[in-house]
């Protein structure tokens, strides 16, 4: 009989979640070994991708540039600054410490990326709402500061978390310190430690105290707030903390963190800039036009002539009246621009009064119209009529309050007559005079009004003085530049190119306005810029004062100056003739001192009223002669009555002979029943010695230059 077999009993399954749970485990652990073999991968591969330490210390952090002057000294460093590398054994030991403490206290025992620093970072995120600690380690920052950028994004993260894996592998702890040590920013432009320590305490990094090491490691964390130079209170603040972490740390003792005087930490002071930075404000942005290079270090070659700066700064500053502002710029006739000043000083205001402010020129604008007028087909001989005027409703004054009848174009320019020069805009056209001024380089906005011969329009300095370059270039363009040559590792990239293939005016045109412009100097408006040698040039004076310029050249370097007040006010005896004329002979006496004497094309000829064409006229220098009573004492000229007549006497005390200047920059004009308005014979025969003795001159002495005055626009 068959015996029934029962059916084995069924294995009990897990259930579906237990199952699964495993199943994603596995999967995890799967994806967790294949991520962390693609991680080891990776970081061999960028290990075996990573430079020498030789390359990385050779590696610069930023661009540096070097300015020279001329002569080849270098005159400011831009961008990053880069002490001497210190090698780690070099490194004293509380540097090396406190930058530990402070930065990453287990950089001895993690491998590049510290995990308890990373949880440590999360926990604070959750605990305060945002981001308080970065949990990056030193190897981490410096594999930042060479290779990435500072970018929060998670991509940025990991990749740094691999090279800093990869430097750890690739180098050892105290080459990973010292690559840090020594290219770490720390604010300023500063980069390593040598670097900074130069900066705020005048010494190598090698000599660095306990305080002087804490300074330095808290500047890391926030640059721009730490640094001594923008907050020394913050920066000892920050230099007790790194103490105290130093102490927690035990990189030094309690005694010794209670003896370090933070308070007594001594910095050297930030050096003073100077008004070269004028200059190099202006020449160094046009290096973007110039060149493309922006990683090697640049050496730039600059046409600062460092001689004619220091004259160009002191003439400024012993001249400008006071409240005032005051620009300068001086030019070579290929456009190398030697000198320039912004404003009386540097630190007070960096604004560059020189190519930036736009102001009214005055009369100086009047070269523009006297060159449309030559080029028109006028001679310096030509005659005009200085008489009332009227055009569309603007009737210009002269500043004697008179008109003085018939006289030359020169002698019309010389003394600055503005009937004349309306007259000249009138009959030539206001529209062609500022095509004239557009075409010498002025590059702001000009008015056609009629009062524009007057100069209502604003201009630059440097503009100003590019025109007055051109014609003293015989009437060939001006370009000013500022840079020469620039050179990358030992590699021209640029250098510089002069054309002279651009011609404003005929040669001839340039002639005759040479000839307008010397006479204003010898015997016009402009008497104080003589500066012994021949010189052409031009005042300015605005209305109310506001603005006093004196342009001008001799022996191939043409200057520009202007004073008055940033907000305008008027200046008290400000004019061209004053003040920017004694400022542009005390520069151009230094400036030109080295050069050869040079003679203008045409011979210098004196305009009507002033026939004395002797030596001293043409070359003699500004009459700074004093009064004196028939006694031989001084006397002061705005105190002595008018019976009290004297004679004149030069510095040594010795009489000088010399006729009485001019109350205006008119002449003197006699009038009679009948006769209209004619020059005064008997004062001509004066000036000229035809009337036997000359009577001594009244104290009261006309001043060296006139307002140029017309209704404001």
């Amino acid at each position: 009989m068959a015996r029934s077999s029962s059916p084995a009993p069924r294995l009990k399954r897990a259930p579906l979640w237990r199952r699964r749970l495993v199943l994603l485990a596995q999967l995890g652990g799967g994806l967790a070994l294949l991520a962390l073999i693609a991680l080891i991968v990776t970081v061999y591969v960028s290990e075996g991708q990573l430079p020498s330490f030789d390359e990385l210390k050779s590696s610069p952090n930023g661009q540096m540039i070097r300015v020279h002057a001329a002569d080849g000294t270098v005159i400011v460093s831009m961008g990053p600054s880069y002490g001497e590398w210190l090698p780690y054994d070099r490194i004293p030991a509380v540097m090396r410490d406190a930058m530990v403490s402070v930065e990453d206290r287990r950089f001895r025992s993690h491998p590049g990326v510290d995990p308890i620093g990373m949880v440590r970072s999360v926990q604070v995120r959750i605990e305060r709402g945002r981001w308080m600690q970065g949990g990056s380690t030193i190897t981490q920052q410096l594999a930042r500061n060479i290779f990435l950028n500072s970018s929060k994004k998670f991509g940025r993260k990991v990749r740094e978390g691999i090279l800093a894996l990869a430097l750890e592998r690739k180098f050892s702890k105290d080459q990973v310190l010292e690559l840090y040590l020594n290219k770490v920013y720390f604010g300023g432009g500063a980069y390593g430690i040598d670097a900074a320590s130069r900066k705020f305490f005048g010494h190598g990094a090698d000599h660095l105290s306990l305080t002087e090491a804490a300074v330095i490691a808290g500047l890391v964390k926030a640059p721009s707030n730490y640094s001594p130079t923008a907050d020394i209170d913050a920066a000892r603040g920050r230099a007790g903390v790194v103490l105290k972490l130093m102490q927690q740390t035990g990189a030094i003792t309690a005694a010794q963190a209670a003896d370090a005087q933070v308070s007594q930490i001594a910095f050297v002071p930030e050096a003073r800039q100077n008004s070269v930075r004028y200059f190099t404000d202006w020449a160094l942005p046009q290096l973007e036009l110039l060149i493309d290079e922006t990683q090697r270090p640049l050496e730039v070659w600059t046409t600062l002539d460092l001689t004619m700066q220091r004259a160009a700064d002191a003439a400024i500053r012993e001249n400008a009246p006071k409240g005032a502002q005051g620009a300068l710029v001086a030019m070579d006739r290929d456009g190398a621009v030697r000198a320039m000043v912004g404003g009386t000083d540097y630190v007070t205001s960096n604004y560059n009064r020189a190519t930036q402010a736009q102001r009214q020129p005055g009369s100086a604008f009047k070269l523009f119209v006297y060159l449309a007028a030559l080029e028109a087909g006028h001679k310096p001989e030509d005659q005009v009529v200085d008489e009332p005027v009227t055009i569309d409703g603007w009737s210009p004054r002269n500043d004697s309050r008179h008109n003085s009848g018939a006289m030359s174009l020169r002698t019309a320019f010389a003394y600055s007559v503005n009937t004349v020069a309306a007259k000249l805009g009138q009959e030539i056209g206001f529209s062609t005079i500022a095509d004239m001024a557009r075409r010498f380089g002025i590059t702001t906005k000009v008015n056609t009004h009629p009062s524009m011969v007057l100069g209502s329009s604003e201009v630059r300095v440097i503009d100003m003085t590019r025109a007055f370059a051109s014609v003293g270039n015989k009437g060939v363009a001006v370009t000013p530049y500022g840079i020469t040559k620039v050179t990358a590792s030992g590699e021209t990239i640029y250098a510089q190119s002069v054309d002279t293939s651009h011609v404003l005016v005929a040669p001839y045109v340039a002639a005759e306005m040479t000839d307008l412009l010397q006479t204003t100097v010898n015997t016009g408006t402009g008497k104080a810029a003589q500066i012994g040698r021949p010189v052409a040039g031009k005042t300015g004076t605005t209305t109310s004062n506001k603005d006093g310029w004196f342009l001008g050249f001799s022996s191939g370097l043409t200057t520009g100056v202007w004073m008055g007040r940033d907000d305008a006010k008027p200046i008290a005896g400000l004019h061209g003739g004053t003040a920017p004329a004694r400022a542009f002979a005390a520069f151009m006496k230094v400036a030109v001192a080295n050069r050869p004497v040079e003679q203008f094309d045409t011979k210098v000829t004196l305009p009507e009223f002033e026939l004395e064409p002797d030596q001293e006229s043409y070359f003699g220098e500004a009459d700074n002669g004093l009064f004196v009573d028939a006694d031989g004492n001084p006397v002061d000229p705005g105190q002595a009555p008018p019976a009290q007549q004297g004679q004149r006497v030069d510095a040594d005390g010795n009489p000088i002979e010399t006729r009485p200047p001019p109350q205006s920059d008119t002449p003197p004009v006699e009038k009679k029943k009948g006769d209209g308005d004619k020059l005064d014979q008997a004062w001509l025969d004066r000036v000229l010695g035809r009337d036997g003795p000359r009577p001594a001159p009244s104290p009261t002495r006309a001043p060296a230059d006139r307002q140029d005055s017309r209704p404001t626009q």
